[in-house]
Protein backbone atom coordinates (compact mmCIF):
# COMPACT_ATOMS: atom_id res chain seq x y z
CA UNK A 1 0.00 0.00 0.00
CA UNK A 2 0.82 3.15 -0.95
CA UNK A 3 2.80 5.57 1.61
CA UNK A 4 1.46 9.19 2.66
CA UNK A 5 4.56 11.27 3.25
CA UNK A 6 4.56 13.67 5.52
CA UNK A 7 7.66 16.53 4.54
CA UNK A 8 9.47 18.12 7.02
CA UNK A 9 11.85 20.62 5.43
CA UNK A 10 15.48 20.92 7.95
CA UNK A 11 17.03 23.55 5.94
CA UNK A 12 20.82 23.95 5.44
CA UNK A 13 21.64 23.36 9.24
CA UNK A 14 24.65 21.58 10.42
CA UNK A 15 26.25 20.85 7.20
CA UNK A 16 29.92 21.45 7.43
CA UNK A 17 30.32 21.17 3.23
CA UNK A 18 29.05 23.22 0.79
CA UNK A 19 29.17 20.96 -2.50
CA UNK A 20 29.34 22.61 -5.44
CA UNK A 21 25.44 21.83 -6.96
CA UNK A 22 24.19 22.87 -3.50
CA UNK A 23 21.74 25.72 -2.20
CA UNK A 24 19.56 24.22 -0.32
CA UNK A 25 17.81 27.69 0.34
CA UNK A 26 16.36 27.30 -3.42
CA UNK A 27 15.87 23.57 -3.32
CA UNK A 28 14.42 22.86 0.14
CA UNK A 29 13.24 25.86 2.24
CA UNK A 30 14.59 29.07 3.81
CA UNK A 31 12.35 28.75 7.22
CA UNK A 32 13.45 27.72 10.53
CA UNK A 33 12.30 24.29 11.69
CA UNK A 34 11.29 24.05 15.51
CA UNK A 35 9.07 21.56 17.52
CA UNK A 36 6.10 23.42 17.39
CA UNK A 37 6.22 24.05 13.50
CA UNK A 38 6.73 19.84 13.40
CA UNK A 39 3.84 19.10 15.33
CA UNK A 40 2.26 21.76 12.92
CA UNK A 41 2.90 20.12 9.80
CA UNK A 42 1.94 16.89 11.48
CA UNK A 43 -1.09 17.80 12.39
CA UNK A 44 -2.04 19.38 8.58
CA UNK A 45 -1.16 16.09 6.60
CA UNK A 46 -2.95 13.96 9.10
CA UNK A 47 -6.39 16.04 8.46
CA UNK A 48 -5.93 15.69 5.18
CA UNK A 49 -5.12 12.26 5.19
CA UNK A 50 -7.57 9.49 4.94
CA UNK A 51 -7.74 7.66 8.69
CA UNK A 52 -6.63 4.32 7.32
CA UNK A 53 -3.50 5.70 5.25
CA UNK A 54 -0.03 4.31 5.84
CA UNK A 55 1.66 7.72 7.26
CA UNK A 56 5.26 8.47 7.20
CA UNK A 57 7.12 11.23 8.24
CA UNK A 58 10.04 12.44 6.42
CA UNK A 59 12.88 15.06 7.32
CA UNK A 60 13.95 16.19 4.22
CA UNK A 61 16.86 19.18 3.61
CA UNK A 62 20.31 19.78 5.21
CA UNK A 63 22.24 17.04 7.02
CA UNK A 64 19.90 15.69 9.37
CA UNK A 65 22.01 13.93 11.54
CA UNK A 66 24.56 16.97 11.44
CA UNK A 67 22.67 19.33 13.07
CA UNK A 68 23.12 19.52 17.26
CA UNK A 69 22.02 16.28 19.08
CA UNK A 70 19.33 18.24 20.90
CA UNK A 71 17.71 19.32 17.75
CA UNK A 72 17.44 16.24 16.54
CA UNK A 73 15.95 14.67 19.54
CA UNK A 74 13.60 17.92 19.74
CA UNK A 75 12.37 16.96 16.25
CA UNK A 76 12.73 12.94 16.29
CA UNK A 77 10.35 13.10 19.30
CA UNK A 78 7.59 15.06 18.12
CA UNK A 79 7.04 12.53 15.32
CA UNK A 80 8.06 9.43 17.59
CA UNK A 81 4.93 10.57 19.96
CA UNK A 82 2.61 10.13 16.60
CA UNK A 83 4.46 7.17 15.72
CA UNK A 84 3.42 6.22 19.28
CA UNK A 85 -0.51 6.69 18.82
CA UNK A 86 0.06 5.09 15.85
CA UNK A 87 -1.32 7.97 13.94
CA UNK A 88 1.97 7.37 11.47
CA UNK A 89 3.64 4.27 10.76
CA UNK A 90 6.82 5.40 9.82
CA UNK A 91 10.05 7.82 10.04
CA UNK A 92 12.61 8.62 7.43
CA UNK A 93 15.29 11.75 7.51
CA UNK A 94 17.91 12.28 4.98
CA UNK A 95 22.22 12.67 6.00
CA UNK A 96 25.31 12.57 5.03
CA UNK A 97 28.10 9.01 4.67
CA UNK A 98 30.25 10.91 7.10
CA UNK A 99 27.64 11.98 10.34
CA UNK A 100 26.46 8.27 10.80
CA UNK A 101 28.26 6.21 13.55
CA UNK A 102 27.16 4.10 16.46
CA UNK A 103 25.54 6.75 19.36
CA UNK A 104 24.13 8.60 16.74
CA UNK A 105 22.34 5.17 15.68
CA UNK A 106 21.01 5.02 19.13
CA UNK A 107 19.65 8.03 18.89
CA UNK A 108 17.61 7.68 15.85
CA UNK A 109 16.68 4.17 17.21
CA UNK A 110 15.44 5.54 20.34
CA UNK A 111 13.27 7.72 19.08
CA UNK A 112 11.53 5.50 16.18
CA UNK A 113 13.03 6.15 12.85
CA UNK A 114 13.07 3.68 10.28
CA UNK A 115 14.69 4.49 7.24
CA UNK A 116 17.96 6.20 6.68
CA UNK A 117 18.77 8.10 3.01
CA UNK A 118 22.75 8.58 2.42
CA UNK A 119 23.50 11.42 -0.12
CA UNK A 120 25.89 9.49 -1.84
CA UNK A 121 25.80 11.21 -5.05
CA UNK A 122 29.32 9.28 -6.79
CA UNK A 123 31.27 6.04 -6.02
CA UNK A 124 34.43 7.84 -7.57
CA UNK A 125 37.26 9.70 -5.05
CA UNK A 126 37.75 12.31 -8.22
CA UNK A 127 34.04 13.14 -8.44
CA UNK A 128 33.35 13.46 -5.08
CA UNK A 129 36.10 15.69 -4.30
CA UNK A 130 35.52 17.87 -7.80
CA UNK A 131 31.88 18.10 -5.69
CA UNK A 132 32.80 19.43 -2.74
CA UNK A 133 31.46 16.62 -1.13
CA UNK A 134 34.21 16.10 1.86
CA UNK A 135 33.95 11.80 2.17
CA UNK A 136 35.25 8.71 0.77
CA UNK A 137 33.62 6.01 -0.74
CA UNK A 138 34.68 3.88 2.16
CA UNK A 139 33.12 6.01 4.14
CA UNK A 140 29.81 5.30 2.70
CA UNK A 141 30.09 1.46 2.70
CA UNK A 142 31.30 1.93 6.83
CA UNK A 143 27.78 3.81 6.69
CA UNK A 144 25.77 1.67 5.13
CA UNK A 145 26.72 -1.76 7.54
CA UNK A 146 26.61 0.32 10.39
CA UNK A 147 22.97 1.24 9.43
CA UNK A 148 22.58 -1.88 8.00
CA UNK A 149 23.40 -3.78 11.70
CA UNK A 150 21.07 -1.50 13.40
CA UNK A 151 18.37 -2.66 11.63
CA UNK A 152 17.34 0.88 9.54
CA UNK A 153 16.16 0.59 5.73
CA UNK A 154 19.00 2.24 3.94
CA UNK A 155 18.29 4.31 0.92
CA UNK A 156 21.49 5.67 -1.40
CA UNK A 157 20.93 8.66 -3.27
CA UNK A 158 22.96 8.93 -6.92
CA UNK A 159 23.75 12.13 -9.02
CA UNK A 160 24.29 11.86 -12.76
CA UNK A 161 26.34 14.86 -14.00
CA UNK A 162 28.32 15.70 -11.42
CA UNK A 163 32.41 17.52 -12.39
CA UNK A 164 34.67 15.32 -13.91
CA UNK A 165 31.93 12.39 -14.23
CA UNK A 166 31.01 10.65 -17.55
CA UNK A 167 28.57 7.26 -18.21
CA UNK A 168 31.30 5.10 -17.36
CA UNK A 169 31.62 6.29 -13.70
CA UNK A 170 27.69 6.66 -13.53
CA UNK A 171 27.84 3.04 -14.20
CA UNK A 172 30.39 1.95 -12.23
CA UNK A 173 28.61 4.14 -9.43
CA UNK A 174 25.13 2.25 -10.09
CA UNK A 175 26.86 -1.34 -9.80
CA UNK A 176 29.32 -0.31 -6.40
CA UNK A 177 25.33 0.82 -4.81
CA UNK A 178 24.42 -2.79 -5.69
CA UNK A 179 26.63 -4.27 -4.12
CA UNK A 180 25.98 -2.53 -1.14
CA UNK A 181 22.36 -3.91 -0.89
CA UNK A 182 20.31 -0.93 -0.18
CA UNK A 183 16.41 -1.21 0.34
CA UNK A 184 15.97 1.69 -2.41
CA UNK A 185 17.96 4.49 -4.66
CA UNK A 186 16.94 7.70 -5.96
CA UNK A 187 18.83 9.12 -9.11
CA UNK A 188 19.36 12.88 -9.54
CA UNK A 189 20.62 14.33 -12.54
CA UNK A 190 22.62 17.35 -11.85
CA UNK A 191 21.15 20.76 -11.88
CA UNK A 192 22.98 23.72 -12.47
CA UNK A 193 21.27 26.08 -9.76
CA UNK A 194 21.35 29.96 -9.21
CA UNK A 195 24.12 30.57 -6.35
CA UNK A 196 26.26 27.86 -6.38
CA UNK A 197 29.65 27.06 -7.19
CA UNK A 198 28.52 24.93 -10.08
CA UNK A 199 26.70 28.19 -11.49
CA UNK A 200 30.49 29.85 -11.25
CA UNK A 201 32.15 26.97 -13.24
CA UNK A 202 29.26 27.32 -15.98
CA UNK A 203 29.54 30.73 -16.31
CA UNK A 204 33.38 30.21 -16.83
CA UNK A 205 32.55 27.40 -19.32
CA UNK A 206 33.95 25.41 -16.27
CA UNK A 207 31.52 22.78 -16.46
CA UNK A 208 29.03 21.33 -19.13
CA UNK A 209 25.95 20.55 -17.90
CA UNK A 210 23.86 16.92 -19.07
CA UNK A 211 21.71 18.11 -22.29
CA UNK A 212 18.02 16.63 -21.74
CA UNK A 213 19.06 13.33 -23.74
CA UNK A 214 22.00 12.67 -22.50
CA UNK A 215 20.48 12.59 -18.88
CA UNK A 216 17.30 10.55 -19.90
CA UNK A 217 20.03 7.75 -22.02
CA UNK A 218 22.08 7.51 -19.04
CA UNK A 219 19.21 7.25 -16.11
CA UNK A 220 17.78 4.72 -18.47
CA UNK A 221 20.46 2.56 -18.16
CA UNK A 222 20.49 2.86 -14.69
CA UNK A 223 17.10 2.16 -13.86
CA UNK A 224 17.35 -0.69 -15.89
CA UNK A 225 20.74 -2.06 -14.37
CA UNK A 226 18.45 -1.23 -10.81
CA UNK A 227 15.40 -2.98 -11.92
CA UNK A 228 17.30 -6.03 -12.98
CA UNK A 229 18.98 -6.26 -9.42
CA UNK A 230 15.17 -6.12 -7.20
CA UNK A 231 16.50 -2.34 -6.31
CA UNK A 232 13.78 0.35 -5.95
CA UNK A 233 14.03 3.52 -7.76
CA UNK A 234 11.83 5.51 -5.67
CA UNK A 235 12.62 8.72 -7.69
CA UNK A 236 14.48 10.04 -10.45
CA UNK A 237 14.64 13.79 -11.09
CA UNK A 238 13.93 16.69 -8.58
CA UNK A 239 10.18 17.58 -7.77
CA UNK A 240 9.15 20.60 -9.53
CA UNK A 241 8.92 23.36 -7.18
CA UNK A 242 8.42 27.20 -7.58
CA UNK A 243 12.25 27.22 -7.35
CA UNK A 244 13.28 24.45 -9.28
CA UNK A 245 12.79 24.97 -12.77
CA UNK A 246 13.63 27.22 -15.10
CA UNK A 247 11.75 30.34 -13.99
CA UNK A 248 13.09 30.05 -10.80
CA UNK A 249 16.14 28.81 -9.78
CA UNK A 250 17.70 26.61 -12.38
CA UNK A 251 20.18 27.72 -14.51
CA UNK A 252 20.87 25.32 -16.76
CA UNK A 253 21.05 21.23 -16.96
CA UNK A 254 18.22 18.25 -17.42
CA UNK A 255 14.87 19.11 -15.81
CA UNK A 256 12.00 18.23 -16.86
CA UNK A 257 8.50 18.03 -14.79
CA UNK A 258 8.30 14.70 -16.01
CA UNK A 259 11.42 12.81 -16.25
CA UNK A 260 11.11 9.69 -14.78
CA UNK A 261 8.33 9.52 -17.19
CA UNK A 262 10.68 10.30 -20.42
CA UNK A 263 13.06 7.47 -18.58
CA UNK A 264 10.76 5.01 -18.49
CA UNK A 265 9.46 5.27 -22.16
CA UNK A 266 13.40 5.25 -23.74
CA UNK A 267 13.53 1.82 -21.72
CA UNK A 268 9.94 0.55 -23.01
CA UNK A 269 10.94 1.94 -26.94
CA UNK A 270 14.33 0.45 -26.66
CA UNK A 271 12.88 -2.87 -25.62
CA UNK A 272 10.36 -3.16 -28.62
CA UNK A 273 12.72 -1.93 -31.10
CA UNK A 274 15.46 -4.08 -29.58
CA UNK A 275 12.87 -7.09 -29.62
CA UNK A 276 11.58 -6.45 -33.83
CA UNK A 277 14.54 -5.12 -35.57
CA UNK A 278 15.10 -8.14 -37.26
CA UNK A 279 11.32 -8.50 -37.70
CA UNK A 280 9.88 -7.06 -40.74
CA UNK A 281 6.27 -5.14 -39.78
CA UNK A 282 4.88 -2.65 -41.33
CA UNK A 283 1.52 -2.64 -39.21
CA UNK A 284 2.27 -2.79 -35.58
CA UNK A 285 -0.55 -3.08 -33.28
CA UNK A 286 0.49 -2.92 -29.38
CA UNK A 287 -1.71 -4.38 -26.51
CA UNK A 288 -0.90 -3.12 -22.92
CA UNK A 289 -2.17 -1.59 -20.04
CA UNK A 290 -3.41 2.49 -19.95
CA UNK A 291 -0.18 3.24 -18.12
CA UNK A 292 2.16 1.02 -20.87
CA UNK A 293 0.69 2.55 -23.14
CA UNK A 294 1.14 5.95 -21.98
CA UNK A 295 5.09 5.10 -21.28
CA UNK A 296 5.63 3.70 -24.62
CA UNK A 297 3.65 7.17 -26.79
CA UNK A 298 5.66 9.04 -24.50
CA UNK A 299 5.95 12.94 -23.65
CA UNK A 300 3.97 14.21 -27.67
CA UNK A 301 4.22 10.88 -28.88
CA UNK A 302 7.94 11.32 -28.84
CA UNK A 303 8.25 7.33 -27.74
CA UNK A 304 5.20 6.45 -30.98
CA UNK A 305 7.23 8.49 -33.39
CA UNK A 306 10.72 7.17 -32.29
CA UNK A 307 9.23 3.38 -33.14
CA UNK A 308 7.50 4.43 -36.69
CA UNK A 309 11.06 5.82 -37.23
CA UNK A 310 13.09 3.00 -36.31
CA UNK A 311 11.01 0.19 -37.57
CA UNK A 312 9.36 1.99 -40.83
CA UNK A 313 6.37 1.56 -39.92
CA UNK A 314 3.34 2.46 -41.90
CA UNK A 315 1.13 2.35 -38.76
CA UNK A 316 1.05 2.31 -35.05
CA UNK A 317 -1.80 1.69 -33.60
CA UNK A 318 -2.39 1.06 -29.63
CA UNK A 319 -5.41 -1.42 -27.51
CA UNK A 320 -5.90 -0.84 -23.96
CA UNK A 321 -6.09 -4.19 -21.89
CA UNK A 322 -6.97 -4.01 -18.36
CA UNK A 323 -5.04 -5.72 -15.65
CA UNK A 324 -2.30 -6.91 -17.98
CA UNK A 325 1.45 -6.51 -17.10
CA UNK A 326 2.99 -7.72 -20.25
CA UNK A 327 3.37 -5.60 -23.68
CA UNK A 328 1.69 -7.79 -26.63
CA UNK A 329 2.83 -6.84 -30.59
CA UNK A 330 0.81 -7.61 -33.37
CA UNK A 331 1.49 -7.94 -36.75
CA UNK A 332 -1.66 -8.94 -38.83
CA UNK A 333 -1.59 -12.90 -38.25
CA UNK A 334 1.92 -12.31 -36.41
CA UNK A 335 1.81 -12.22 -32.53
CA UNK A 336 5.10 -11.20 -30.84
CA UNK A 337 5.03 -10.59 -26.81
CA UNK A 338 7.52 -9.23 -24.23
CA UNK A 339 7.37 -9.04 -20.50
CA UNK A 340 7.78 -6.22 -18.65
Amino acid sequence: MKRNIIPIFIPHLGCPHDCVFCNQNKIASTSIATKETVKNTIDEYLDYFRKDSIVEVAFYGGSFTAIPIEDQINFLSVANEYKKKNLVSFIRLSTRPDYIDENILEILKSNGVDTVELGVQSSNQNVLNKSGRGHDFNCVKKSVNLLKEYGFDVGLQQMVGLPESNDDLEVKTALDFINLKPDFVRIYPTLVVKDTELENKYNKSEYNALSLTEAVNICAELLSLYNKNNIPVIRIGLQPTDEINYDGSVVAGPFHPAFRQLVETKILIDSIIDYLKNIEIKHLLIEASGRNISMISGQNKSGSNMLIESLNLDSLKFKQIKDIDEIILNDEDNAFKIVI
